[in-house]
């Protein structure tokens, strides 16, 4: 079954299109990634996806819903979530909090009731806890749980991130470049979390990626972007193997 779908979205930045005419879809459970070179394009989806820009063409639908108008403050609400290359938490916040703003889009309780503190907020704060609580033991965060985000090393932060995305109990989760500023070590641990994610959560991921390692650890199939337009589309080894993706990267490797 098709989760998401984009049909011939395109972005115009002044007189650069960048991203031009790109369609691709993402099957429900598939883990989908998005390689290229700096200025590809990459990240520009993220955001059409992410209604931080809008397209200039085009359309985007989640689980059959045109969202392609759909103002940003709405799109956690339709199960999209999304974590960021440059990690976006709250240093001078516990870690335990920075998961809580991650159920904020489950809200359903009125000003007056949060200001009375009402039975039904109570109920709902302890559903909310127990929800994040579940993040914070499913990737081994306990020891973590009342420490300050700036007191964190920056592996742990990451994993951080994803876990206030999974807060939001996404169907789509959009992973960007998870692995900037991690070890090889820690990489693989995200890897991991990755193939979790997929198996035992159900989430369907699109992940922007420059390390092939982890492309071809964790990816169903593969698109190759280069100047905003696709060069490949495919399973991991398809899509290096690809003519354009080779003469497009030198070397006979993907540099991405």
């Amino acid at each position: 079954m098709i989760l998401f779908q984009a049909e011939d979205i395109s972005v115009r930045f002044g007189g650069i299109r960048a991203v031009d005419s790109v369609s691709f879809d993402v099957k429900q459970g598939e883990v989908f990634s998005i390689i290229g070179p700096n200025g590809a394009g990459k990240t520009t989806i993220f955001n059409l996806i992410s209604r931080i820009y809008s397209s200039t063409s085009g359309k985007l639908t989640i689980d059959g819903t045109d969202f392609t108008r759909t103002p940003a403050y709405q799109i956690a609400s339709l199960g999209i979530a999304r974590t960021f290359q440059n990690i976006e938490l709250f240093p001078n916040a516990t870690l335990l909090q920075n998961l809580l703003i991650g159920r904020h889009c489950h809200s359903r309780v009125g000003f007056l009731a949060e200001l009375g503190f009402l039975p039904s907020v109570r109920k709902a704060e302890l559903h909310h806890r127990e929800k994040v609580e579940d993040v914070i033991a499913f990737l081994g965060l306990q020891r973590y749980r009342d420490s300050l985000i700036a007191n964190l090393p920056y592996g742990v932060r990451k994993v951080v991130e994803l876990g206030r995305a999974l807060c939001i109990e996404p169907k789509l989760l959009l992973l960007d470049e998870p692995s900037s500023g991690l070890n090889v070590e820690e990489t693989e641990g995200m890897g991991f979390w990755i193939e979790d994610i997929k198996k035992d959560l159900g989430i369907t991921v699109i992940m922007v990626e420059h390390d092939m390692a982890l492309v071809n650890q964790v990816s169903d199939r593969v698109m190759a972007l280069n100047y905003g337009k696709v060069l490949a589309m495919g399973s991991p080894r398809e899509v290096q193997s690809h003519p354009e993706v080779v003469k497009a990267y030198l070397g006979g490797e993907v540099a991405v």
